[in-house]
């Protein structure tokens, strides 16, 4: 059996489906790949004329369409001449060459998305993959899901869990159902919006070239009216300048939108069409004398092509919207409006939740603080009753004492040495009487108010000074 492909495989297998667009590929890695899936008589690799091509064959688009390799027939008889059950000259009748093909005739197999669809549904919607096979799942979930035969109210999705590879049907969020209103983009700029003017001022807006100029203002013109009229707020950046492909995410935005306090980032870039560099007769020469001189494997020249990036916030649908053969910028721009407002919703929840998840902690906090009141106290009553109970026992073993003394005192003879000792048991009398007063106060005492460091005992971790001190 043929193993299935890896991702990487799928995603060329597709772009040959689609005929082998231009500034896909960063490099020419994808040529391998496609010898590769020649070798397993997916595709048709051709060099004519020094002219590197692919095509799909029958069995690349049998693949693309239901995720395995198309089955090998068996050799079977021609139906034309069928085998059937020798007829006896009888007068009874039995049955006949045709009542039997029906049964002779294979039943049309499901695909591999019917079976996964009906495997799911008998399972509460996930099922989870494991062994050996896991590893094609990927790969046979994402053709799936361009069958066309997913319900447009479900979503297929995958992902690695610790029990292998899951695969889920959920319902579709309303907002990807939602019917999006057009965003007409101006056939001129007549009045420009506010940051449009600003871009104009520059001596190349967005670093664009010219070709390609008036229609990316347009189009940022229509985005930001139409995010206005939504409520949002709209603020240039810089206005003059296009960050190198590879550093798209970090460089500074050309505007920002601000929905409900999330800022939203965009980049507008001019997409680049790659070819084949052809070395010069300089270049070889310099190649050959220098060894640190490399020549460059492709040539690069700005293309019509456009393409917006988007950052902050949670992405939803995308964060990237570019021309494509089958569908304009200024066809995707409704969606780039409900992204914006969808990512201001998730960033309003997430203040909201951090609000609650906030009076949450403080509320904790506050039970903790009176729970350390109520231990506190308890462990002065503690602490006091113990004190009581060592004074009332002193004072006890202090008495038997007083009465050995008197004892003693009174078999001495008068003169200075019984005087003395009368006098120290008078003192010693007085000390134990009062002794015995504080072990018979038997009354609750009095909570003296308690300081943060006479709390922390009993608040397990938590700072007396605030929910959010440590």
């Amino acid at each position: 059996m043929k193993k299935l492909l890896n991702e990487r495989q799928l995603a060329v297998l597709e772009w040959v489906g689609k005929g082998c667009p231009e500034g896909v590929w960063d490099s020419s890695g994808y040529k391998a790949s496609c010898q590769a899936l020649q070798n397993r008589g997916l595709v048709r690799v051709s060099r004519r004329g020094g002219r590197w091509s692919a095509v799909l064959t029958d069995s690349g688009s049998h693949y693309l369409a239901h995720g395995t390799y198309p089955a090998t027939p068996a050799p079977t008889r021609s139906l034309a001449t069928p085998r059937l059950p020798p007829v006896k000259a009888s007068t009874e009748v039995g049955p006949s060459a045709a009542s039997l093909l029906p049964r002779m005739l294979r039943q049309p197999r499901k695909s591999f998305t019917e079976q996964l669809l009906e495997e799911l549904e008998a399972s509460g919607g996930r099922i989870v993959r494991t062994g050996r096979d896991s590893d094609g799942w990927p790969a046979r979930v994402a053709t799936a899901r361009r069958s066309g035969r997913i319900p447009k109210t479900k979503e297929l999705c995958g992902g690695w869990c610790r029990d292998g590879y899951e695969i889920k049907l959920v319902d579709t969020p309303a907002w990807r159902l939602a019917v999006l209103e057009p965003v007409a983009v101006p056939s001129r700029l007549t009045r420009p919006h506010k940051v449009v003017q600003a871009m104009q001022k520059a001596s190349q807006p967005l670093a664009l070239t010219r070709s390609v100029q008036g229609r990316a203002l347009r189009l940022v013109h229509a985005l930001l009216t139409a995010v206005e009229r939504d409520g949002h707020t709209c603020a240039a950046g810089v206005v003059d300048a296009a960050p190198p492909p590879h550093r798209r995410r970090s460089s500074r935005s050309h505007f920002t939108v601000t929905a409900q306090g999330q800022s939203v980032d965009f980049l507008v870039v001019q997409e680049q069409d790659r070819a084949e560099h052809i070395a010069t007769e300089k270049e070889l020469a310099e190649a050959k004398k220098y060894s640190w001189v490399k020549i460059p494997r492709f040539d690069y020249t700005p293309s019509e092509r456009l393409r917006l990036v988007l950052s902050g916030g949670q992405p939803h649908r995308a964060s990237e919207w570019a021309d494509r053969a089958e569908r304009l910028l200024e066809e995707q721009l409704p969606e780039i409006v409900q992204e914006i407002g969808l990512r201001g919703e998730a960033a309003e929840r997430r203040r909201l939740a951090d609000l609650e998840a906030e009076r949450q902690k403080r509320l904790r906090w506050e039970a903790a603080m009176a729970q350390a009141r109520e231990e506190y106290a308890e462990a002065y009553r503690i602490r006091e009753l113990e004190s009581q109970e060592a004074a009332w026992r002193r004072a006890n073993h202090l008495g038997e004492y007083l009465k050995a003394a008197h004892a003693h005192a009174g078999s001495l003879p008068p003169g200075p040495e019984k005087a003395q000792a009368d006098a120290w048991i008078d003192w010693a009398t007085r000390h134990v009487a009062q002794l015995q007063l504080t072990a018979q106060r038997l009354r609750l005492p009095t909570i003296p108010e308690p300081r943060p460091d006479d709390l922390k005992p009993f608040l397990r971790g938590q700072s007396p000074y605030g929910p959010n001190f440590y």
